[in-house]
């Protein structure tokens, strides 16, 4: 009976079917109407997840774009650094050898990088990027690319040094005035150190000194060379006893500001 009801169904089916000339039958009619919301939907999903992956495979792309061009902006600016650097160093090195004192002749010199500085109120230095393996030793005299007086190494590591800087109060050396040919004694003082200065003491009598006068080093007892730029004369004070005058210098280099330096390891001493 099954089966003959089946047969009906199928006959009837085909029957209206033709009698409707195309026109879909109530049975696919209604599976139509049920499954084509179904279908549209599956289409749209499949559609949007389309989009969807379209989407984030481009901006993955742009992704990988844009972190190549950020890795290759941060190398060229690196190039640019360090082209930049090359640059100062060569005109550092150029200013020096064209201002070297000609009447001076230092045998050995070794440029080398400031990497620290120390500053408190009991001492004033900078560490250098050479050492004793470039030749550098203790008393060596630094200079700056102008040769202005730097400072005088104090220790030496095998590559790296420390140099006590001219206002240390440490720091003891032959100075001599330039206009006027008197000799004294350049050294530190706690006290001037805080300014950044230090002082010529032991000033020749009548020496009438004059905001401004040059001071260089006397190279008296062989030790530091001589010629080399200390500093100027600020001021003329009198010391705590009230016995002895002093004048106050202004260190010619910049300290605060270094970057590169000469080591002088050798030189010819000249009376």
């Amino acid at each position: 009976m099954i089966l003959i009801a089946a047969i009906l169904v199928a006959l009837i089916t085909a029957v209206i079917s033709m009698l409707l000339g195309g026109i879909a039958n109530p049975f696919a009619n209604l599976a139509g109407i049920i499954s084509t919301p179904v279908r549209n939907g599956i289409s749209a999903v499949t559609n949007w997840v389309e989009e969807r992956y379209s989407d984030a495979f481009e901006q993955e792309q742009l992704k990988d774009e844009l972190e190549a061009l950020k890795q290759e902006n941060a190398e060229l600016k690196a190039k640019e650094r360090e082209y930049d650097a090359a640059l100062q160093e060569n005109e550092r090195l150029r200013n020096a050898l064209d201002l070297r004192p000609k009447e001076r002749s230092f045998d050995q010199l070794e440029s080398a990088m400031v990497t620290a500085r120390s500053t408190s109120n009991w001492e004033s230095s900078i560490t250098l990027s050479k050492g004793s393996s470039m030749g550098i030793e203790v008393d060596d005299c630094v200079v700056d690319e102008y040769w202005n007086l730097v400072g005088v190494v104090a220790e030496v590591g095998e590559n790296w040094c420390t140099v006590r800087t001219l206002i240390d109060a440490n720091i003891e050396m032959g100075g001599q005035l330039v206009r006027t040919g008197g000799a004294a004694i350049l050294e530190g003082d706690l006290a001037l150190m805080g300014e950044g200065k230090l002082k010529l003491s032991y000033l020749p009598e009548n020496s009438q000194l004059m905001s401004g006068d040059l001071v260089i080093t006397s190279g008296r007892g062989g030790v530091y060379p001589s010629g080399l730029v200390a500093g100027h004369v600020e001021e003329v004070r009198t010391d705590a006893s009230g016995m002895t005058e002093y004048a106050v210098i202004v260190p010619e280099t910049d300290l605060d500001n270094l970057q590169q330096v000469l080591v002088i390891k050798d030189f010819n001493i000249v009376e």
